[in-house]
């Protein structure tokens, strides 16, 4: 059996699913659909979710690799200060265009905000590398990484 720690909440799973990638998982079976399949190859941060608190692509991460006493979270279960700082920034500046990328992006941006509470514009570039928005809307999603370290007590430069 294999045992995942998904949004708090243990989800037991025959051995035949270890090779199934995260993503399917969380999708098919689990009906969260707010992680989305975009390339399939890890490129694209679509599929983003946390895995012990970083970032990880779970297209890319096998069932059974995920399970070993990790934490998942999903932008469905995301919660915290920075989780409200960066949703709520997201919402005021109205970053969503077409959608599709934005919970790879926000949950990428709560890492960020975690590991650097005054992030550049540098540090948000490199930090949010790998997420695609094919809609172009990177000014807005760095002004509302931006927003929320502010909210969150950090000035950034």
């Amino acid at each position: 059996m294999i045992t995942l720690n998904i949004n708090s909440v243990a989800h037991e799973y025959d051995d035949t699913l270890a090779k199934m990638p995260l993503l399917w998982l969380l999708r098919d079976n689990l009906g969260l659909t707010g992680t989305k399949y975009g390339c399939g190859r890890a490129l694209c941060g679509a599929c983003t979710v946390h895995i012990d608190g970083e970032a990880a692509r779970s297209c890319s991460i096998m069932v059974g690799d995920a399970a070993a006493g990790k934490k998942i979270v999903t932008i469905e279960g995301v919660s915290g200060r920075e989780a409200e700082a960066v949703q709520a920034a997201w919402r005021r500046l109205n970053v969503v265009q077409c959608g599709y990328c934005q919970s790879g992006q926000i949950m990428s941006a709560i890492t960020l905000l975690k590991a650097n509470p005054v992030p550049t514009d540098k540090d948000i570039d490199l930090g949010m590398d790998g997420n695609i928005c094919r809609c172009g809307t990177y000014h807005r999603i760095r002004a509302a990484i931006h927003e929320a370290a502010d909210k969150l007590g950090g000035k950034t430069p």
